[in-house]
């Protein structure tokens, strides 16, 4: 009986770490994650992944926000309050250079091709960067393209100090524009050139755009960042959400309207056609390019992005270089066969 006694306590004794050890691998990761703007339809593959339970499935309970700019999205991570988001990675390359152990790695670039842009009117007076001086610029303070503005100055010879900058709110900047109050405004393509077209404009004959990757400035731009301590302490949660991601995204483009439809179930107030046209031209215009269908989508090119790297640290002054697996890290991809990019009528 004794002997049994003491069987039956050391049974239950290994027993119990095991049944705990079992219950919390059953726990699915949090992740708060940021989106760069206000709701669009070139995020629908987020929400995709949320309600089709991809994420469930790769055991992940993943919390989606709106944004307020895609520079700003990199603070967001770097604060603490979101483990994970949608921003620019030119954002992060500068932060890396002064808190390399607090700034996220981008893990899975989206924007293969920069949406950065000035904007004016086609009537403007302003017909070149060196017009800007003087002139009236509106800009989201958290956008991307304002962040990268002085860059883009100093390559191009423009003083701007000598550019007014005004801030603007992101829902209004296409509105002020058009009623004059500012004479320019620093924006992202897959946003603007959509909402022109709500308003029943024609973006490509009633307006001027200036793009910075025509300007000397060949930059990435947006994709998936993690924090430096989601990326060490859950690497196979950063696996599983960017296997979420990636197949969402395929999904997305090849049925439009579903992941349309579906966006509109989290904002009602959505005009589906425009943002039909906008996940469709992001996706065209500015992921599936030629060198996402040599890479796969996600990856980056190692001599651009040097490349990248080096422009931004001389042309901002950055105290330190920082180096591409400081940038970015493709260790977390998918499978290449998985990252093919899909082809979609014209």
């Amino acid at each position: 009986m004794r002997r049994l006694l003491t069987s039956l306590i050391l049974a239950s004794c290994l027993v119990a770490p095991l049944a705990a050890t079992t219950a919390s691998a059953a726990e699915p990761v949090k992740i708060k994650f940021t989106l760069d703007w206000k709701l669009q339809g070139l995020h629908a593959w987020f929400y995709w992944a949320k309600a089709k339970g991809y994420f469930t499935a790769e055991n992940l309970d993943v919390t989606l926000d709106q944004g307020e700019g895609s520079a700003a999205a990199v603070t967001r991570v770097m604060s603490g309050a979101y483990d994970a988001g949608f921003g620019d990675v030119n954002a992060i390359i500068q932060n890396a250079a002064t808190k390399p152990g607090e700034t996220p790695v981008m893990v899975y670039m989206i924007y293969n091709k920069a949406p950065f842009a000035l904007l004016t009117k086609a009537d403007s007076s302003i017909k070149n960067l060196k017009n800007l001086e003087g002139s009236k610029l509106g800009t989201p303070a958290g956008g991307a393209s304002f962040k990268l503005l002085p860059l883009l100055a100093k390559q191009n010879g423009v003083d701007y100090s000598k550019i007014n900058i005004t801030q603007v709110s992101p829902a209004l900047q296409e509105q002020m524009l058009i009623q004059g109050q500012v004479d320019s405004v620093a924006v992202f393509s897959a946003t603007s050139y959509l909402n022109l077209v709500s308003l029943k404009l024609d973006p490509d004959k009633d307006f001027r755009w200036m793009f910075y990757s025509d300007l000397g400035l060949d930059l990435y731009s947006n994709g998936i960042m993690v924090s430096p301590k989601l990326a060490k302490a859950q690497p196979e949660a950063v696996k599983g959400l960017l296997r979420a991601v990636n197949r969402s995204i395929k999904e997305s483009v090849e049925n439009p309207d579903a992941a349309i439809d579906l966006l509109a179930t989290e904002e009602p107030l959505i005009k589906k056609d425009i943002e039909k046209r906008r996940l469709l031209y992001v996706y065209k215009e500015l992921m599936n390019t030629a060198e996402t269908r040599e890479l796969g989508m996600g990856d980056v090119s190692e001599t651009r992005l040097k490349s990248a790297i080096a422009t931004i640290a001389a042309s901002f002054e950055l105290p330190k270089v920082p180096v591409p697996d400081e940038v970015f890290d493709r260790s977390f991809l998918p499978t290449k066969a998985d990252r093919i990019p899909p082809t979609i009528a014209p």
